[in-house]
């Protein structure tokens, strides 16, 4: 065990979010058999959570139209929780057919945001998830709440830390057991994410929150660490920092799965996940895709 700093959890629960938020940006379309060996190696690296894809209309996000398949091809490993992303109730009825237990919806902290990403307001975005979580509810299905935008949005530039919390609050009031909280542009710093926590934290057990940092402006790292400090015992993560968001252009990848175990690594905090096996399923994809690696610790690794 290395030191450890004094607040931080001992346990961090990583959320893989590669082959959903990861994928659904890439330019070429990955093949499904490539995103089920992605997701099996992910199983197989110690990751408890991973999201599988994304139930919304092909016509929107075309890369995920294979969601079907895709779930109901899965190996499942003992243990290993593989949500899905669900606009809407149709998107949830889609979702269960195909063998989900875990479900998320995704709000955004951002109303010019919200009517470009999922083409309604805030208020209206909520009452398609209440539906979503009612349903859920009636069928033991967990839910899973994300809120775009927490740190700013590239339409509305700064987002008061006030809305964050409030919209962060309405989607725990529906039963979301966990709410993350999103850097979707990447433009958050260690200060700006301390503000918003505090503000989110007067409304919610710091116990149902998770973060979801950009690395677009090299601050990902230091974010989560920041979170950490104040209590955040969940981060949301992309293998090989794969993706961006379509809505949201210039936003760089996820921070790395790699970067982050190899951070938490350091600090001698648990996280049950192999960063070795993590990177070899980074190597797969990013060679499946033909692209480098975002992750500044793969790339360190393999021009050794």
């Amino acid at each position: 065990q290395e030191f450890q700093i004094a607040g931080l959890p001992d346990y961090v629960k990583i959320v893989e979010v590669g082959p959903r938020d990861g994928l659904q940006n890439e330019e070429v379309k990955v093949p499904t058999d490539i995103k089920i060996e992605l997701i099996s190696r992910l199983s197989k690296a110690g990751l408890t959570v991973i999201e599988a894809t994304s139930f919304v209309s092909s016509k929107w996000v075309p890369q995920m139209a294979d969601h079907t398949e895709v779930m109901r091809r899965i190996e499942r490993h003992p243990g290993v929780r593989y949500p899905v992303l669900t606009p809407n109730l149709q998107g949830f009825h889609s979702a269960i057919a195909a063998g989900a237990t875990e479900v998320s919806v995704f709000g955004a902290a951002s109303e010019s945001f919200s009517k470009m990403n999922i083409n309604c307001s805030i208020e209206e975005s909520m009452g398609k998830f209440e539906e979503v979580t009612k349903s859920a509810r009636n069928m033991n299905i967990p839910v899973r709440g994300y809120v775009s935008c927490a740190l700013g949005c590239p339409y509305a530039g700064n987002i008061i830390p006030a809305k964050v919390a409030e919209v962060s609050k309405q989607l725990y009031s529906l039963g979301c057991y966990e709410i993350s909280l999103g850097d979707t542009i990447g433009v958050g710093t260690p200060g700006s994410m301390k503000r918003m926590l505090e503000a989110v934290m007067k409304e919610i057990p710091v116990s149902a929150l998770a973060v979801h940092c950009h690395d677009t402006y090299g601050q990902a790292l230091a974010n989560i660490l920041t979170a950490m400090q104040m209590g955040v015992g969940v981060v949301d993560s992309a293998v090989a920092g794969l993706g961006g968001c379509p809505y949201a252009k210039g936003a760089t990848g996820n921070v790395a799965t790699e970067d982050v175990l190899y951070m938490l690594n350091g600090l001698g905090i648990n996280t049950g996940v192999n960063l070795y096996k993590v990177m070899e399923a980074g190597n797969f994809i990013c060679t499946a895709l033909n692209k480098t690696t975002n992750s500044k610790v793969a790339q360190a690794s393999f021009s050794i």
